[in-house]
């Protein structure tokens, strides 16, 4: 899966910033672009990264599945990615995209769309 640092396919620059889990990987929170409505979170490798960056094509790594996966390919449901950006500490990236269809795999448009009950005490 994550090459090491010295072998990753992105430029040294963007590696340089990565801090990375123990698994090579970060959390990539994907919103979308226009509204700035929060869609999904996945996670991203140095090659994960590097495929999103190349082909525009929000490119992810399943945890669950060990593969890479190209977010709409089998459900037509794209992500085209309009910008990344890198939070301070670095182990997490922002991707504003134009989404195409739900980014749900349950076919809800955001993967939020599920409220937490009320805590007892905490203002309504």
């Amino acid at each position: 899966m994550s090459a090491p640092a010295s072998e990753s396919p992105l430029a040294p620059a963007v590696a340089d910033l990565l801090h990375r889990d123990p698994a090579g990987l970060v959390a990539a929170v994907v919103q979308q672009h226009d509204t700035g409505e929060v869609l999904m979170v996945a996670w991203m490798d140095d090659e994960a990264l590097h495929r999103t960056l190349t082909t525009g094509r929000a490119t992810y790594w399943s945890r669950s599945r060990g593969e890479y996966w190209v977010k709409g390919e089998t459900s037509g449901h794209r992500q085209w990615v309009r910008d990344v950006r890198l939070d301070c500490d670095g182990d997490a990236l922002l991707l504003l995209v134009d989404q195409e269809g739900p980014a749900c795999h349950t076919g809800e448009h955001s993967c939020f769309h599920r409220p937490l009950p009320a805590v007892a005490g905490a203002p309504a």
